[in-house]
């Protein structure tokens, strides 16, 4: 199994990035989908929530009232700390098992948008940076998101720096290209990462053997 940390700013292209690689094989295991998974309703997660916050961050339905808990814990970094301290335990589980689900040779992306600014490098065999320039993020998140240029460049302004991410980064896809030619880069990092995933089983059914 080869474990692939995948990362990139916002408007980079990371989702699209992420989908190809699906298409050609790859095991997607996605932090932001698997943080809502664990607080649905009726799960564990979301009742420790309920008993930190109150039932004030319920919405009517019984769903997590995304906005009104954001708006208590992004002004309190102690109240943060409690959410997260709920949360990436059941985030790391639940990866854990969809990873040791997956065959023994597959190649497992973890989709992981602060993966340079919570330092998780070193948890991956293998770092996949989605690269763009300010211009070209700038543009889609203002085009497709319809987000304000305000907006989108005080989100850009949070993360990490281009030069960060790509210090990081194993393999970078730079993304300033139509999606045709996006397309070609991916088939080529996907060969590449098919190739260390193989040699990665190879070594570990060396050792196996000799043990």
């Amino acid at each position: 199994m080869l474990k692939v940390g995948l990362t990139g700013g916002i408007g980079a292209g990371k989702s699209e990035v992420s989908r190809l690689l699906v298409e050609h094989g790859a095991v997607l295991i996605d932090a932001d989908r698997i943080a809502r998974e664990v607080v649905a309703p009726g799960t564990p997660g979301l009742a420790a929530v309920v008993e930190a916050f109150g039932e004030e961050v319920l919405a009517a339905d019984g769903s997590l009232d995304r906005p009104k808990l954001g708006s208590i814990v992004f002004a309190d970094a102690d109240r943060l700390a409690a959410l997260n301290a709920i949360v990436h335990p059941l985030v790391g589980a639940r990866s854990r098992e969809l990873e040791e689900a997956a065959a023994e040779d597959a190649v497992v992306v973890h989709d992981v948008p602060l993966l340079t600014e919570n330092g998780l490098a070193p948890l991956y065999d293998v770092v996949v940076v989605v690269d763009a320039g300010q211009d070209t993020q700038l543009d889609r998140l203002v085009r497709l998101r319809g987000m304000t240029a305000e907006d989108a460049r005080a989100r850009m302004a949070a993360q990490a720096t281009r030069e960060q991410r790509r210090e990081i980064a194993d393999i970078v896809i730079d993304n300033d290209v139509p999606l045709e030619e996006l397309q070609r880069r991916v088939k080529d990092v996907w060969d590449e990462l098919v190739r260390r995933a193989h040699e990665a089983h190879e070594e570990q059914s060396s050792r196996s053997a000799q043990e």
